[in-house]
């Protein structure tokens, strides 16, 4: 049996040219971050089907649905980090964006999220997390102020 140590050590280096991340808002519940996380990874990996791999196999053949093909960084951040980053990243056209409002977290299904996204401006949006993919130094630059989340 192979370890893990194994496949690592003869695993190929991958350098993409994108980052993919989450930032979560500081305060949250952990419920509430796995929720936003898992909504906002929704959101990244629908955007763009090559972020996609292929399904996964098991040696007895049993397939499993595919996963991003990239790693993706979780981050925290307070609420002041937000507002600003999410103008900086909505006003380029080579970031994807995804948002999660405390609102949604009221909200039943998918209409009713985007009602509620759709009844407040964008600065007036209360975020408690966002997801971005885009060229690495511009969502290093982005992500300033956020940090590991722990």
């Amino acid at each position: 049996m192979t370890s893990i140590a194994t496949v690592t050590q003869d695993a190929p280096q991958f350098r993409f040219d994108t980052k993919v991340a989450v930032v979560l808002r500081d305060d949250l519940a952990p419920w509430q971050e796995l929720n936003v996380t898992a909504f906002l990874m929704s959101g990244i990996a629908g955007s763009a089907p090559a972020l996609v791999g292929d399904p996964y196999r098991d040696r007895d053949g049993n397939e499993y649905l595919p996963m991003l093909r990239q790693p993706v960084l979780v981050l925290s951040a307070d609420a002041d980090f937000f507002s600003t980053a999410r103008s900086k990243a909505a006003a380029r056209d080579d970031i994807a964006l995804a948002v999660y409002t405390r609102d949604l977290f009221a909200t039943t299904h998918d209409e009713a999220n985007r009602a509620a996204v759709a009844a407040v401006s964008a600065d007036e949006l209360d975020l408690v997390g966002i997801a971005v993919r885009g060229p690495k130094n511009a969502i290093d630059r982005l992500l300033k102020g956020a940090r590991m989340h722990a």
